[in-house]
């Protein structure tokens, strides 16, 4: 029995994750203000654009068997996105917690899932993606309470780095390698029946992962 078509592709899930972390990168380079207030605004939009992206990809990318993953991401993105979206809980500790659990829950995720279906496209960057997920919330994880450093430059003032600004950017970097990352995964050519062999080799197996 033939498999049936779909509208889209991995290649375009990649495309669209990939702009979606790139439009948060830029925000978070181009904003002056790296606060918790504006870095978790930053994070909710990115989560909530995120979820829906991959919610809506479990039907039109990936055939039955191989939605799990994108279903479990997808609705922690929207819990974390709607939870940063509440102002009054836009704190720093707010902002550490929400991120770094979001960062370890969607990162182990995605990375079992690119082993779950090693062999099918785009595995290998389900893979890279889950593992820089789990950094972000290490990385966020071993920055200091509280912490403050001054510092001068000459003709320029002195400025403070704070904990929360780390924060802030680390995110931003994270969001820029992603988009780079899936970015070039999603433009990179692929043989013209790759995505149609993974799925009637899906289809033969029954839909069985």
């Amino acid at each position: 029995m033939p498999a049936p078509t779909r509208t889209l592709g991995v290649r375009h899930l990649q495309l669209f994750r990939a702009a979606l972390a790139a439009i948060a990168a830029l925000m978070v380079t181009f904003s002056n203000d790296h606060s918790a207030q504006v870095g978790l605004a930053i994070f909710s939009g990115y989560a909530i654009a995120s979820s829906l992206v991959l919610v809506l990809s479990a039907w039109l990318v990936y055939p039955e068997g191989k939605r799990w993953w994108v279903l479990v991401v997808g609705s922690f993105d929207f819990i974390a996105g709607m939870v940063a979206g509440v102002p009054s809980l836009r704190t720093d500790d707010m902002f550490f917690a929400l991120v770094i659990s979001w960062a370890l829950v969607t990162g182990v995720f995605e990375l079992a899932a690119g082993f779950r279906l090693k062999g099918y496209d785009g595995a290998r960057d389900q893979i890279i993606t889950g593992a820089l997920g789990i950094l972000l919330g290490i990385l966020l994880l071993v920055i200091p309470a509280g912490f403050l450093q001054t510092y001068t430059i000459e003709e320029a003032g002195t400025f403070e780095l704070t904990g929360i600004i780390l924060g802030v950017g680390m995110f931003g970097g994270y969001a820029a390698i992603v988009a780079v990352l899936l970015g070039i995964a999603g433009l990179t050519p692929r043989p013209a029946d790759a995505e149609t062999t993974a799925s009637v080799a899906e289809a033969d197996r029954g839909g069985v992962s």
